[in-house]
Order: structure tokens, then sequence, then C-alpha cells
């Protein structure tokens, strides 16, 4: 069972906040996740009439899979509860506030499960910052061992 991780999202955005969300899948999907074959390149989540729903989220044909193969660009709906919807909703009205998919896992019970981040871009100047962090924390690990 595979976990992926969206690393690319810690570097563009500064993430206030995370909510861990159920989808709708297919199984062949399902069976893609499984073999680690999905990208988070330019995806994205949205409200819609009270839903959240996951754009562009490239998740492969499976390989074993018949003419049926799920289409790897499909929208996928996300399952919340409403009161945190409602407050996903909320914070979205705030300018710069944008939701982002964090990291695709599997549950205990086997569910494929998504972490979304309520997330605020970071400015070019912001990502100079934390690369020079984490270059002294690295160093400072170096230093102690």
């Amino acid at each position: 069972m595979a976990e992926l991780k969206n690393r690319q999202a810690y570097h563009e955005f500064f993430i206030d906040a995370k909510y861990e969300a159920g989808m709708v899948l297919l199984g062949t999907e399902v069976k893609s996740l499984r073999e680690g074959r999905a990208s988070f390149n330019d995806s994205y989540c949205l409200v819609h009439k009270g839903e959240i729903w996951l754009k562009s989220l490239h998740i492969a044909e499976y390989s074993h899979g018949n003419a049926n193969n799920h289409d790897p660009l499909r929208d996928r709906k996300l399952l919340l509860e409403k009161k945190e919807i409602k407050k996903i909703e909320g914070k979205l009205k705030e300018k710069g506030y944008t939701i982002v998919p964090l990291r695709i896992f599997f549950s205990d019970k086997g569910l494929a499960k998504i972490e979304i981040g309520l997330a605020k871009g970071k400015k070019l100047h912001d990502k100079r910052d934390t690369i020079k962090k984490k270059d002294v924390e690295r160093e400072m690990k170096r230093f102690l061992k």
C-alpha cells in the first residue's frame, strides 16, 4: 500500500489547516492507487453546490484493466462532514485561500483517503526563507551526529 505525497504543495503554500476526506473512486482507480500510480501536478480542490471536488488529479489507468478502465483526469467527489465543508467555504471567501491535496493514503480499514489542506500562497521571498531554514536544520543535524 503506497502513500503518495504532494511535496510541491509545502513548497508553494503555507498550510493553515488539514482535513481528512474520503474519495468517491472507481475500482480500477483504487487498484491503480495501491500501485502508487498517481500524480498531483496541477491538482486542486473546489467547493461547488456544498460539495468539495478534486480536479485534475491524474490517476494512471490500471495496467490490468479492460475496456471499462477509468478516465485518468476525471473529477472526483470528496467526502467530508457538512460542518467541515461550511468552515472551509467560509475560509475560502477570505483573500488568498485555496484548497490543495496534500497526500493520498489508505486507512486501517483499507479505504482510500486524501488529506487536503487549507492553504495560502507563498511569495518568492517566503520560498527562499523556507529553503534556508531547511538547509540550516540539515546542517545542525549533521553537526549534532
